[in-house]
């Protein structure tokens, strides 16, 4: 935990005054962790990288926009000792060619998660935009949607992060999602109707070619990038100084291993990963579930997979993007729902196991699905489009994941942070709204106390909120277990802050009340 909280220190510049309201320090910690252009110099320093040769950190904007424009902004918004830290650079056309890593500029004020994480996320920033908009920061939240349609637009797609090394991957799309509830609350319909077409775009992405595969008409994830993935290299060491490709290479040398064709990803005769092995493990990391066992060893199957996840992700896309065309009064709504019940049919033929009563991933190579319980087989219930059937399989299955502090990950213990023991705020959320949204209030009540209590308890003890939370033993001193990966957990933070008081507002007034007695 102290390797944590210096992270912390270093992210934000202060530690959290200690507090014993837990909903005023989420609510506090918004501002804590918001980052823009004034206070840019405690923005663009990137743990996982040193400043340039020259003491300064490079800020890179879109080959279309013009420097001395950026240029000026930066100037009026940012103290002048702060803007001699930073440069601003054009992105080359060939991303070959950049010789140090950075920030990629946006133009609107954001939430960071917290600890190594101090840019804007793909998939955290949806959480952190639930968390906003409950606690009234409307204009913060819009900024957040407003910056993904900006990265849309000039990268054509939502980035994994706003760091020059994410450009070649996004994360799981929750884009009209943010939208529309921005639009929620706003009314504003000229600005939805300019997000429509940058929403289009970035349905493109998941619904052509590499993303969608053919064989199903379902989608994927896939990193456009080669070789290995830089922050990996840069950040992801142990005390001995090993990268997580060092402990990978180890743990192949030494283990025999079953669940995919090894060969494809490691040359046991030279000791070397493959380049369909960085394809994988960068892929694994758009999907946000970095790393797990989750697709075989280290995730780095995926690319042959179309996971549940995705595709009840994209559903909603889907039916999202009808919504918002009735919205405005446009035509071709009637089409997205077709495209969102196709996918919908598909995932219950293909992904459903009647057998053990839980929604897997399909490997669409070998035509079947892996038998790993893993917690997003409630996306289609949070989704909406799992039978009632279905759900109430799924609801017996309730014991493989509950223990003492909510639901661990999945059933299997790996070494992986995204594995069993571990308890990640998101992934409650979905399996406790989708107990809900088909009637096991009782369930979703349980869950939402077990979970809440565990983080209110670490939060008494340690004055602040993390990232990941061991719900067997029911505590977050987690690092000694994971050993892929890093290990630290990180302090803030966003995505954990805002399942909380998303959880806390659904509880009955009883629960409400024993929970911050």
């Amino acid at each position: 935990m102290i390797v944590a909280a210096v992270a912390l220190v270093g992210a934000t510049g202060a530690e959290p005054a200690r507090q014993t309201d837990i909903l005023a320090y989420i609510k506090t910690t918004w501002g804590t962790l918001t980052r823009s252009n004034s206070n840019l110099a405690k923005e663009v320093p990137d743990p996982k990288f040193p400043a340039g040769p020259d003491g300064k950190w490079p800020v890179y904007i879109p080959s279309t926009v013009d420097v001395p424009v950026v240029e000026e902004s930066l100037r009026r918004e940012m103290p002048a000792a702060d803007y001699t830290t930073i440069k601003i650079e054009k992105l080359p056309e060939d991303l070959d060619g950049l010789k140090q890593q950075g920030l990629l500029y946006l133009p609107y004020p954001y939430v960071v998660p917290g600890g190594r994480f101090n840019e804007m996320y793909g998939w955290d920033s949806y959480f952190i935009q639930v968390g906003l908009l409950r606690d009234g920061e409307l204009v913060l939240a819009k900024n957040m949607a407003d910056n993904f349609l900006y990265e849309v637009r000039n990268y054509g797609k939502v980035l994994n992060a706003n760091r020059t090394y994410y450009l070649g991957r996004s994360q799981p799309p929750f884009l009209t999602q943010m939208v529309w509830g921005v639009y929620e609350k706003t009314h504003e319909r000229q600005w939805l109707a300019d997000a429509l077409p940058l929403i289009e775009k970035y349905y493109k992405l998941w619904s052509t070619e590499p993303h969608m595969t053919p064989e199903t008409g379902l989608a994927r994830y896939w990193d456009f990038g080669e070789g290995p993935a830089p922050e990996v290299v840069s950040a992801e060491r142990d005390a001995q100084g090993f990268t997580h490709y060092d402990l990978v290479k180890q743990y192949f040398k030494t283990h025999t291993i079953t669940d995919y064709d090894l060969n494809q990803y490691y040359d046991r005769q030279t000791n070397t990963l493959t380049a369909l092995f960085y394809k994988g493990d960068r892929s694994m990391r758009e999907s946000g579930f970095d790393p797990s066992n989750r697709f075989g060893p280290f995730n780095i199957d995926i690319i042959h997979y179309d996971p549940v996840c995705l595709n009840s992700l994209l559903y909603l896309m889907e039916m999202q993007t009808a919504q918002i065309l009735d919205e405005l009064g446009q035509s071709g709504s009637g089409e997205w729902r077709k495209r969102a019940e196709a996918r919908a049919e598909r995932v219950r033929r293909l992904m459903w196991d009647e057998k053990d009563g839980l929604y897997y991933d399909y490997d669409f190579v070998t035509k079947r699905v892996r038998h790993y319980p893993f917690l997003t087989t409630f996306y289609p219930m949070w989704a909406g489009f799992a039978t009632k059937e279905q759900a109430a399989r799924v609801v017996k299955n309730l014991p493989l994941f509950e223990r003492k502090g909510g639901l661990r990950t999945s059933t299997y213990v790996s070494g992986n942070q995204w594995d069993s023991p571990f308890g990640w705020a998101p992934l409650q959320m979905f399996a406790v709204d989708g107990l809900r949204r088909y009637g096991y209030n009782a369930e979703a009540e349980r869950i939402s106390m077990e979970f809440l209590s565990l983080v209110r308890h670490e939060f008494l003890r340690q004055g602040f909120i993390v990232e990941k939370y061991d719900v067997a033993t029911t505590d977050s001193d987690v690092a000694a277990q994971i050993h892929f990966g890093y290990s630290a957990n990180q302090v803030g933070f966003g995505w954990t802050n805002a399942v909380f008081t998303h959880l806390y507002d659904e509880l009955s007034p009883h629960d409400r009340a024993q929970l911050l007695k």
